[in-house]
């Protein structure tokens, strides 16, 4: 009776583990990627799709290493949130880590999907008392527009001089022709940024200790590849308490 019993506990264990050594699980922004290149296929021209390819050989040259690197002090910075508070990221540091994300604007689908993820990861950063804090071009007004439903679950920053993309090594002016394609499509970047300010951030991802040193790093000029939810958690995870 005894060996059955030992055999029947350890059946239950091989079906139902632990929670504690469970895997977290965080949503893949690889995969809603994929679904949604899939859904927008074919929607540019040949002649779209090279002032596309122009404009990306142009950026590899002006920047072909964007972001700052694992093993630097991530630049301080005070800027106002959608809710016209001063925000600054030592202050965010005093709290615990940071989780530090630089997007393009609410008009970027891409943007706004690896957003919609890292807001599903919150519970994920909270239960490591990281801070969730997003960086972005566009004016307060438009921040808050985008996520007035959302009641300030993190923060969403506003770099109207540019200077916070230039401290991080993301910053870059488009071009006329990708400007014009953009107004094709009905994207104006003066109307969310204000007038003269044409300027966008290589979205990157930046994963910062409470030394304020940056322990993990994600930034490519393809502006529609993401830090992954899950990566964060593991660089979360490595931080020495």
């Amino acid at each position: 009776m005894k060996n059955i019993i030992t055999l029947c506990l350890i059946i239950i264990m091989a079906f139902n583990p632990c929670p504690a050594s469970a895997k977290v699980f965080t949503p893949s922004y690889q995969e809603k990627l994929e679904q949604m290149m899939k859904a927008r296929k074919g929607k540019m021209s040949d002649e779209d799709m090279a002032v596309m390819k122009s404009a990306a050989d142009y950026l590899n040259k002006v920047l072909p290493n964007p972001g700052i690197k694992v093993g630097e002090k991530a630049p301080d910075f005070t800027l106002t949130n959608a809710f016209g508070k001063q925000v600054s990221l030592t202050s965010a540091l005093q709290k615990g880590p940071v989780v530090l994300v630089f997007y393009r604007g609410s008009w970027c689908p891409y943007c706004n999907l690896h957003l919609a993820l890292l807001k599903e990861s919150l519970p994920e950063l909270n239960k490591r008392n990281a801070q969730l804090m997003t960086i972005t071009p566009q004016t307060p007004d438009k921040s808050l527009a985008q996520f007035k439903d959302d009641g300030g679950l993190f923060e969403v920053l506003s770099d109207l001089d540019n200077q916070v993309m230039k401290n991080y090594n993301l910053y870059f002016d488009l071009p006329e022709d990708l400007l014009a394609l953009y107004k094709k499509f009905g994207i104006d970047l003066e109307s969310f940024n204000g007038t003269g300010r044409t300027g966008l951030p290589v979205p990157g991802s930046f994963v910062i200790d409470q030394n304020g040193m940056v322990v993990a790093t994600f930034a490519d000029n393809d502006y529609k590849l993401r830090m992954e939810p899950q990566d964060m958690i593991d660089a979360l995870d490595k931080i020495k308490k």
